[in-house]
């Protein structure tokens, strides 16, 4: 891994950021989806470094809606859990988001594409043919 310098942390630090405000109200993505939109070498504990040092723009970056892969929450003291609650999103009995509710799929390719950014693999649906047949 080469040393980038504060220049190049700052503009990684800004397409981290970019990428988190396509979140949309009410959907949660993990710090993992977020370094695999921003690809070059991001990862987790990077995504997790940038949103830490938000500071004041922590009130125009949704920074609530990153979460662990498990739907946990980091930051409990900071009001994270009532921010999202208040967004709609549910949580189990564990205190874990609801994952299968609430994750959000990620950007549109066009998006993607146009903006310099991946996108999420896609999950693959069930065929209709999979589905239970009541008649």
């Amino acid at each position: 891994m080469t040393q980038q310098s504060p220049r190049d942390e700052r503009d990684y630090f800004e397409r981290i950021y970019t990428a988190v405000e396509q979140v949309p109200w009410g959907k949660v993505a993990t710090y993992g989806d977020i370094a695999t939109l921003v690809g070059d070498g991001c990862d987790a504990r990077v995504v997790g470094h940038a949103l830490g040092a938000l500071g004041a723009r922590s009130a125009t970056v949704p920074w609530q809606r990153i979460i662990n892969r498990t739907g946990g929450i980091s930051l409990t003291g900071h009001g994270q859990r009532e921010r999202l609650e208040e967004e709609g999103v549910a949580f189990d009995e564990r205190g874990n988001a609801r994952m299968d509710a609430h994750h959000w799929s990620g950007p549109s390719e066009e998006w993607a594409r146009a903006n310099g950014f991946q996108t999420l693999p896609r999950t693959a649906e069930k065929p209709a043919s999979a589905q239970l047949q009541l008649f």
